[in-house]
């Protein structure tokens, strides 16, 4: 066993007993290889990821490459996951070289981690184009012995590049013309045949399924609304829905969404959830599809990835072994006669694909369920909920892919703001339950001593933005959906943390509060992009919005908009993966809307306070206050509607409020979307 046995990180864990000496990211390995003056591998990599394990299996577990390796180089093994601060910094540094990222991201350092060459997957032996791994080994192993200067120019390049081009913000004023601007963008890559962005391989983007339903909702133009639906639409019928156990796999290698990879991310189903919910909300009429797919996100979360003691774990993985592609989670046509009576057989194979001739290329029996058939006939509808039933039970009797039990805080606050949006839609308050329990372990348990929260639950890393703004947000959606002040000052208490520790001085918020470190991490990072979770920056930009709106406050609207003004000038650039941030920036442009409910926990304030939370406006704010709550801290509107008649509800636009309500039905009218 080396030095990884006793990690925190599965991902590491899993790699203890290779024969390569391995070493964790921190000073003792860049220490190890200035004296040493040796080199530095880099292997990052994450516990859901196929090809990290392959290269595990193929290299890192090949005594002849170990050896290579434990005698010319200082190994370093990161967790992505675990140490995204880290991550981010060396793609970068390897897409300079290659143009390209993912993972494993294989990184060749000068003693003090500058990248002097990069890549992600190298075989063991040179093979469709690519070189060896052992070859490349042994020559910049050679180059570092011999050739230093070539070493030392290459790597100040990448250094110059980083510092070059690296820089996040562009500061400049704020136009509405920018969320024209962006839509259209979205428009211009849209896949008007299957639905999504882009081509093959193709992920999810619920980022910019926001922003078009708000587009569609503030314009009233109807094609931003039927690219969110023909979207929507697709990926709930497509291989990428786990159609038997619920919840989305990673992305789609294929344009028509049919055949994933497959493992599951906490991190994508919580904003898929939530954009499903939006999507459903917004319409009078929601299309069954819509809610069976929020049913079966919130049954995955509920069944396998939620935490009894509170919280939501990181993500499942694709594969039992490493010889299997997603073999858990296909099916050949003689596994589904086997548990399936005729009649259903008959309706699953025209309904979801099944043949003989399935779509899996190592095994090309095996079938992806994927919904060919949409005929929702009330009969078959029965017999399809039955057959999928039996699918399920014999599918728990395979060995299950293994599921990374790390709670990390950003991750889990996103699922559980998700979990509140889907409890009201569903009126289910034990989703409610769930995601409070969550939230109040984060606080509890992820509080740093330093101020803010760490990055996981019985983990020692901390100071990363991206857990600060998401669980600030999530306080925000529990305040909300209970009318509980504690959460709104959890929030604000997060927020003036950041505000005080990690502005950077170009403008922006860093994406680490400490400067220093090992390797690039002195390098600052200001992040915008949606990139694999929503942008920090632009969560932040939405809490300090949403922050303005609920306390009234000055200082939090000034805070939004000095942030945002760190990036007016490029933010119609950023595309696809700035979703987050130009949601920020309508926030800033746009009106917002007040729903403020005041209501006892009777039958008809519950009601209403449902009502408040489940409707659908781009740009909404909620208030639930019982009659003779207290006042302090509400705007002075709020305030003056605590007058002692109940139950009520007032809806506001900007500064204009309607006549109260006093129904849900009524409610819902007043809001609906024209």
């Amino acid at each position: 066993m080396n030095r990884l046995a006793d990690a925190v990180s599965a991902y590491l864990r899993s790699a203890a007993h290779q024969p390569v000496d391995w070493h964790p990211w921190g000073d003792e390995a860049f220490a190890r290889a200035r004296r040493d003056d040796k080199p530095i591998l880099l292997d990052i990599g994450a516990v859901w990821c196929h090809w990290c394990h392959v290269m595990d299996r193929e290299s890192y577990e090949d005594p002849k490459v170990a050896e290579l390796l434990n005698r010319d180089w200082v190994c370093v093994k990161v967790d992505r996951d675990e140490r995204p601060d880290v991550d981010a910094r060396y793609q970068r540094a390897v897409q300079a070289i290659t143009g390209q990222g993912g993972w494993p991201l294989t990184g060749f350092l000068t003693p003090e981690g500058e990248v002097f060459y990069g890549g992600t997957y190298f075989p063991p032996d040179g093979k469709a184009g690519r070189a060896g791994f052992a070859s490349v080994l042994a020559e910049l192993a050679r180059l570092y012995r011999a050739e230093r200067g070539k070493i030392g120019e290459q790597a100040a390049m990448i250094r110059q590049h980083l510092e070059e081009h690296g820089r996040d913000t562009r500061p400049g004023p704020l136009s509405a013309d920018l969320l024209s601007a962006a839509a259209d963008g979205m428009a211009r890559v849209f896949d008007f045949r299957h639905g999504g962005f882009g081509s093959a391989p193709k992920f999810p983007h619920p980022g910019p399924v926001e922003l078009l339903l708000a587009r569609w909702a503030d314009t009233g133009l109807t094609w931003p609304r039927e690219m969110v639906d023909r979207t929507l639409t697709a990926m709930a019928r497509g291989g990428m829905f786990d159609h038997v156990g619920g919840g989305f796999h990673r992305y789609s290698v294929d344009e028509r969404w049919i055949v994933p990879h497959f493992e599951k991310m906490a991190y994508d189903n919580s904003e898929l959830l939530r954009a499903y919910v939006h999507g459903a909300a917004s319409l009078n009429e929601p299309p069954a599809l819509y809610r069976r797919t929020i049913e079966g996100i919130v049954h995955w979360v509920s069944t396998v990835m939620s935490d009894p003691a509170g919280g939501y774990y990181a993500s499942q993985d694709a594969d039992v072994g490493l010889d299997d592609d997603g073999d858990y989670f296909t099916w050949t046509l003689d596994e589904v006669k086997a548990v399936v009576s005729g009649r259903e057989l008959e309706v699953l194979v025209r309904r979801f694909d099944i043949e003989e001739q399935g779509e899996m290329h190592h095994d090309p029996r095996r079938n992806v369920l994927w919904i060919k058939d949409a005929d929702d006939a009330d009969d078959d509808a029965e017999l399809v909920r039955n057959g999928l039933g039996k699918l399920a039970e014999a599918r728990a009797r395979r060995p299950a892919p293994a599921v990374d039990r790390t709670t990390y805080t950003g991750w889990s606050a996103m699922m559980a703001s998700a979990m509140l949006e889907a409890g009201a839609f569903l009126d289910r308050p034990d989703l409610d339950r769930q995601a409070l329990q969550a939230l109040e372990r984060l606080f509890r348990e992820a509080a740093d001593p330093e101020g803010g929260v760490r990055h996981a639950l019985g983990g020692a890393i901390g100071g990363l933005l991206e857990d600060q703004v998401h669980l600030a947000a999530a306080a925000i959606d529990a305040f909300e959906a209970t009318g509980d002040r504690a959460w709104l000052d959890r929030a604000l208490g997060l927020m003036e943390h950041v505000w005080e520790r990690y502005r950077a001085p170009d403008g922006g918020l860093r994406d680490r509060r400490d400067t220093g470190g090992a390797g690039f991490l002195p390098h600052p990072i200001v992040p915008v992009v949606d990139a694999p979770t929503p942008s920090p920056n632009g969560v932040a930009g939405l809490a300090l919005a949403r922050l303005a709106e609920h306390t009234g406050d000055a200082r939090w609207s000034a805070r939004r908009d000095e942030l945002l003004g760190a990036f007016g000038g490029g933010i119609a650039d950023l595309g696809l993966h700035g979703a987050t941030l130009i949601r920020a920036a309508d926030w800033a442009l746009s009106p917002a809307t007040h729903v403020v409910v005041v209501a006892a926990a009777d039958q008809r304030g519950r009601a209403l306070r449902r009502a408040a939370r489940v409707a659908y406006r781009p740009r909404k704010v909620v208030t639930l206050l019982e009659p003779g709550a207290r006042a302090d801290g509400l705007p002075a509107p709020v305030r003056a509607m605590l007058d002692g008649k109940a139950p009520r509800a007032y809806v506001c636009v900007g500064q204009a409020c309607q006549a109260p309500v006093s129904d849900a039905a009524a409610l819902l009218e007043r809001l609906v979307v024209p």
